[in-house]
């Protein structure tokens, strides 16, 4: 990092104001992170969680989410539903423009999907609009257009869905479907132009970018004039620049906790998250093929203990997949109670008296995953089960997990969209195994056939319970050493005001945001 860490939030937020030269001094100036730079600021390459965060600013799709994963209309202000689920109708907000003064038109919206799906856009992830009618033939470059997407007019957009999928407005609530120009710019992934809260200013690559509000944002105006976002990898760095004034808000570093909850009470906001940490047993691989070997290994690691020295108990265990936030997910369950004698005589029983070796991938990028490793390789050699750490970067041990080369591998899974299909659909169906997510290689016909019905079901309730059912099964199969929920804990400057937590990562666009006078 060059020169701006030892700027104040005032000369930052000058900065935007001023497209990045000559920094003033200003008093209510706003300042949030990143740990890596975004990969692009273009939506239909939106990855990973800056990207994400960082389109959420400056675009908006049709529907968002708020703080508490709560769906709401944006683009859109309103939605119907017809042919029993299977094509939804959407209305445009009146009088919206994107930041260079262009009206939003229905043709801009279907343009931005079309854009999203060509097989022409690479890297990027569209399976959000998959569910639509001929969508995933276009990507795959098998047709010429996307019969499912059909403009109403200057101001309505019609999607008709291969099949009845309840969710299907969340998913237009993700970054990917944020809408862009119908002639977008060539730059469009450096220099953004949407229709959102921010207007881009500058991006100082792996040092910083800028935005200044939008004053005719359809949903008013920000509260305060600038918005900066550092890139600041390290934790202990950013704890050091948020308790020098320069940063607005921060994820508190988890050996920190504990001084921090003693420290600054009045200044900390915690809440649940929706992610959830475990270990993926690969269900086609040696031992782990029988679920007698899986739920052993569940018995044998003391997961209380490890949440407590590693997390610094900011979590909750997990019982199941989906998280407490959300509907569907139970922690009440009975769970795999700690039990090494209980582990070992079902190591036993399922021929591994001796118990055997397996491999357990983890990344250093992530220090607390990396020790919770280390924590259940000693406690499953108390039972006979010898494991090698293996150590990669973040991306080779994906690419082996997606693979199926990994034995063990220890992981966290963020939510997409704040729905219990996420924690589902992506984890446990056979169809996902590998690069949808499904790094267990779990495969069921009754948890297929649960899945597939839960997403056809529109009615709320069934829908629910089908979720807390399909959970159950998988928790009893073991496919994964579960371990917990995290629990986000963040401190706040003092004096900031109008903003809260978010469970889901693009559900906080900081436009209520401001620092009160004191």
């Amino acid at each position: 990092m060059r020169a701006l860490p030892r700027l104040p939030l005032a000369a930052l937020a000058a900065a935007a104001a001023c497209g990045g030269r000559n920094p003033r001094a200003a008093s209510n100036a706003l300042a949030y992170y990143e740990s890596y730079d975004p990969r692009s600021l273009d939506p239909a390459l939106s990855t990973d969680v800056p990207t994400g965060e960082m389109v959420t600013l400056a675009f908006d799709g049709l529907t968002q989410f708020d703080p508490d994963g709560r769906l709401e209309p944006a683009l859109a202000d309103r939605w119907t539903t017809e042919r029993d689920g299977r094509r939804y109708v959407f209305h445009l907000r009146a009088g919206v423009k994107f930041h260079d003064g262009t009206p939003l038109v229905a043709a801009a919206v279907r343009a931005s999907l079309l854009r999203v799906l060509s097989p022409a856009t690479k890297g990027g992830r569209p399976w959000p609009l998959y569910p639509v009618a001929g969508a995933q033939d276009y990507a795959a470059g098998r047709r010429g257009d996307v019969p499912g997407i059909e403009l109403v007019g200057d101001s309505s957009v019609a999607f008709t869905l291969t099949e009845p999928l309840a969710i299907f407005p969340k998913f237009l609530a993700m970054p990917v479907a944020s809408v862009v120009p119908a002639e977008p710019p060539p730059d469009a992934g450096e220099r953004p132009v949407g229709t959102g809260p921010w207007r881009f200013v500058a991006w100082h690559h792996d040092d910083y970018l800028l935005f200044a509000r939008n004053p005719e944002y359809w949903g008013g105006p920000p509260a305060t004039e600038t918005l900066a976002v550092r890139i600041i990898p390290e934790p202990l760095t950013r704890a050091a620049e948020f308790e020098a004034g320069r940063l607005s808000v921060i994820e508190v570093p988890f050996g920190e906790t504990q001084r921090w909850r003693r420290e600054r009470p009045d200044q900390l906001l915690e809440k649940p998250a929706l992610r959830v940490v475990y270990v993926a047993l690969n269900n086609r691989r040696g031992a782990l093929r029988d679920a007698r070997v899986r739920r052993a290994i569940n018995r044998a690691v003391n997961v209380p203990a490890i949440l407590a020295t590693v997390y610094g108990g900011r979590g909750v265990l997990a019982r199941g997949a989906i998280p407490p936030g959300l509907e569907g997910g139970d922690t009440t369950r009975p769970g795999y109670r700690y039990d090494p004698a209980a582990a070992r005589a079902q190591l036993a029983a399922a021929g591994y008296p001796n118990g055997f070796a397996v491999q357990l991938w983890r990344t250093a990028a992530n220090v607390e995953l990396s020790r919770v490793a280390q924590a259940i390789q000693a406690q499953l050699a108390e039972v006979g089960v010898r494991v090698e750490l293996v150590e990669r970067d973040a991306s080779s041990q994906r690419a082996a997990a997606r693979n199926g080369q990994t034995d063990m591998v220890v992981l966290d899974w963020w939510a997409d969209y704040p729905d219990g299909d996420n924690f589902l659909y992506p984890l446990f169906y056979s169809g996902s195994s590998g690069a949808g997510g499904n790094y267990a290689f779990y495969s069921d016909p009754g948890t297929d056939s649960l899945i597939l019905a839960a997403r056809r079901t529109t009615d709320d309730a069934a829908r629910t319970a089908l979720y807390r059912r399909i959970d159950a099964r998988v928790y009893d199969a073991a496919p994964w050493l579960y371990l917990w929920f995290p629990t986000d804990l963040w401190a706040r400057r003092p004096g900031l005001v109008g903003w809260d937590v978010p469970v889901i990562f693009n559900g906080q666009r900081w436009t209520r945001a401001r620092v009160a006078p004191r």
